[in-house]
């Protein structure tokens, strides 16, 4: 009886959310002759908006409602992380309706373009963020339109350290030049003008919450830089929370649509019993200072960080997960594993370079070799039965590297790895973006489930080749 009225409860509660939700989430009637003409669009977006969040808590009420009717007890009732966020999001959602910017009567995205709020910057000519923002500024993905920059630390606390001042001028810049605008906080935006993407590209350890709130404040789909989550947990309790809103997240996983990789998969088909090599590359200093900084900012480590590209070839071409791998052997002659301090001062372990093979129970063989002071070239080898390797092909291939050169030229200071993936990352956003208008699949971009998977077979590999390294 008990469980048939705390049932009972929670699906009054759930039905009160929805009646109240109007009523509780109603912006504001009285407003400036500035923004009055945009006043029916805000109003109705708002409460959408904030008609969503109650739905989601109601729906969080009613779930674990029926986990309890289902025996599990009243652990059942203690929030979930996902759901704590959506309450605390849903909360602010409230009380800042429309956010900063919405006396602002200017409609950015065009008819057929996705409003693309970047969230997560980073430092100008080192965070993947930054050049995600350099290419939808300069129109290079019709389908998207970059309304919004949420960069909350070079923006507060980190405001005056490193990269602070660059950031500010290049802010200055932006504003001046595009329109686009800038805050710390995602619940500062005004409700959706336009389908609303969400691109996150924050540190790793931040994502679960920066979902949540891109939930919370109206995306339509949310576009995930690699790996997603720092473990595979949260990763998982992330693509849950996602599905139960009904929102879409794909990942920036663009390897899985590069050239190189569709022509040496072409050309292996063509060669009996051959074998596939995916060789990746930084440029990074071979110093104990340049690689220990590389240590502390990707702190998730090689295997979840720049290696993880070549993780999602594997497990989206060559059907390797954790369940499928018959053995993993590292290449002793290559790989090196050091200890290193960071900028703060702290430790870490990390792979410099690493290269291993891969058997698998169904009889796949493939090969990845990574290397943090390798250059700026990723290629692929393909080698015959007999290990004599037949086919190369590089990124950039010839037809790409004058632009690599052109764009070396405009951003000298840039990381080089940039633009030898300039195309790419183009190709990924695009897609991304024209399905969030128009809701056609995203040909070849990998879901939120091949990320789960990849940081799986991340989590397990790490700690096999430490152990063959020690």
């Amino acid at each position: 009886s008990l469980r048939n009225g705390m049932t009972g409860f929670f699906f009054f509660f759930f039905f009160f959310c929805l009646h109240a939700s109007h009523r509780i989430f109603e912006p504001q009637r009285s407003m400036s002759p500035s923004n009055s003409n945009r006043q029916p669009h805000h109003r109705h977006s708002a409460t959408k908006n904030s008609l969503a969040a109650a739905v989601m808590l109601a729906s969080a009420a009613t779930r674990s409602a029926a986990a309890f009717s289902l025996g599990l007890g009243k652990s059942a009732f203690v929030p979930s992380a996902g759901t704590s966020r959506v309450a605390a999001a849903a909360s602010r959602s409230a009380s800042t309706t429309s956010g900063a910017f919405s006396r602002t009567p200017t409609m950015y995205a065009d008819p057929g373009q996705a409003e693309v709020i970047l969230v997560g910057c980073g430092a100008p000519n080192r965070g993947m963020g930054w050049y995600h923002a350099v290419q939808m500024l300069e129109k290079k993905c019709p389908s998207a339109s970059l309304d919004f920059i949420v960069e909350p630390w070079f923006m507060g606390a980190g405001g005056e350290g490193p990269g602070g001042p660059e950031f500010k001028e290049w802010q200055a810049a932006s504003e001046a030049k595009y329109g686009v605008k800038f805050a710390t906080s995602l619940e500062d935006l005004p409700p959706p003008a336009a389908p609303r993407l969400a691109l996150i590209s924050g540190r790793t350890a931040d994502n679960p919450r920066l979902l949540t709130e891109s939930i919370a404040y109206g995306s339509k789909c949310i576009y995930l830089e690699k790996p997603g989550a720092p473990t595979v947990i949260e990763l998982q309790q992330m693509a849950k929370e996602a599905e139960d809103a009904g929102v879409e997240v794909l990942m920036g996983y663009n390897k899985n649509v590069c050239k190189y990789v569709r022509k040496t998969r072409e050309f292996a088909e063509t060669v009996p019993g051959s074998h596939v090599t995916f060789v990746s590359n930084n440029a990074y200093e071979n110093t104990p200072e340049s690689l220990g900084e590389c240590f502390e900012r990707n702190a998730e480590g090689m295997l979840k960080n720049m290696a993880i590209h070549e993780l999602a070839l594997l497990v989206s071409f060559y059907d390797v997960s954790v369940d499928n791998i018959e053995s993993v052997t590292a290449d002793k002659e290559f790989s090196s594993l050091q200890t290193l301090p960071g900028p703060s001062g702290k430790d870490y372990t990390d792979f410099d370079k690493i290269k291993f093979t891969i058997k698998t129970k169904t009889g796949k063989e493939v090969s990845v070799s990574a290397d943090r002071c390798g250059g700026t070239d990723s290629y692929a080898t393909v080698s015959d039965a007999s290990g004599e390797e037949a086919f190369r092909y590089y990124m950039p291939d010839e037809e790409d590297k004058k632009l690599v050169e052109e764009l070396t030229a405009q951003y000298p200071t840039a990381m080089p790895y940039f633009f030898t993936q300039d195309p790419d990352y183009i190709t990924v956003k695009e897609r991304v973006a024209k399905h969030t208008v128009d809701g056609e699949p995203a040909d070849g971009i990998a879901t939120i489930g091949i990320a789960v998977e990849t940081l799986k077979v991340a989590e397990y590999l790490t700690p096999i080749l430490q152990e063959q390294l020690k």
